[in-house]
């Protein structure tokens, strides 16, 4: 007898890019507040962190405020840090948990990012609902850019907002 959840393509989303910094600098937009809000979430999204505590078994806590006023508020656990390397946190409602690797690739990091959905109708109630596949697109893209901006900024002296230091 297969285990139903031995197979997991029908309920994962999974995304690899590499991006044009160096893993110290993706390592810290990732975790740290001041950066995340900035970047995350689909086109149009803004956000209010209310707690992020990047260590096994605390808590991030955010509301994502839609383009159309809408606010989602997102609740996740963080279950393994390790650091420059991993991040892997359980997020509430909907139930998925989301890993991320960082792979050092001299100035560059290769990022893969893994969405796994407990059911198969889960991970389509998610994807058709709230357009899971297209956000996390979005989202990685939105990094991406970020990140491109803050490697500007400290070829350039300034700090996290473009001013000089």
């Amino acid at each position: 007898m297969e285990n139903k959840n031995s197979n997991t393509h029908n309920r994962e989303l999974l995304i690899s890019r590499k991006l044009n910094a160096p893993v110290e600098l993706v390592w810290e937009v990732w975790t740290k507040p001041e950066h995340i809000v900035k970047w995350w979430g689909p086109n149009g999204f803004t956000n209010t962190i209310t707690k992020m505590d990047v260590v096994p078994g605390g808590e991030w806590n955010l509301v994502m405020h839609g383009p159309d006023g809408t606010d989602y508020k997102n609740k996740s656990i963080f279950k393994e840090v390790i650091l420059y390397k991993k991040i892997v946190y359980e997020h509430i409602s909907p139930r998925f948990v989301a890993t991320i690797d960082f792979e050092e690739q001299g100035e560059q990091t290769l990022i893969n990012w893994h969405m796994l959905f407990e059911t198969a109708e889960e991970f389509i109630r998610v994807v058709k609902t709230f357009k899971a596949d297209e956000g996390l697109k979005q989202n990685i893209e939105k990094l991406s850019v970020y990140l491109a901006e803050r490697v500007k900024n400290q070829e350039s002296g300034q700090n996290i907002d473009g001013e000089k230091k």
